[in-house]
């Protein structure tokens, strides 16, 4: 991994951060609603850039 994918996977995780922080401090309540949010973007954010960046360190 390059230095110019390193940066773009950090961008997309602190984004992802916000996000979730925003989603968490806005809610009345946290319940399994929430939860399950944060963890389902998180699998559809993160799985496809780790099988991505995994196939090109293979090569």
């Amino acid at each position: 991994m390059d230095t110019s994918q390193k940066i773009r996977f950090a961008f997309i995780f602190v984004l992802w951060l916000v996000l979730c922080y925003l989603l968490i401090t806005r809610v009345p309540k946290i319940d399994f609603m929430t939860i399950f949010s944060i963890v389902a973007s998180g699998i559809i954010v993160f799985v496809p850039l780790y099988k991505k960046y995994r196939r090109d360190r293979d090569k």
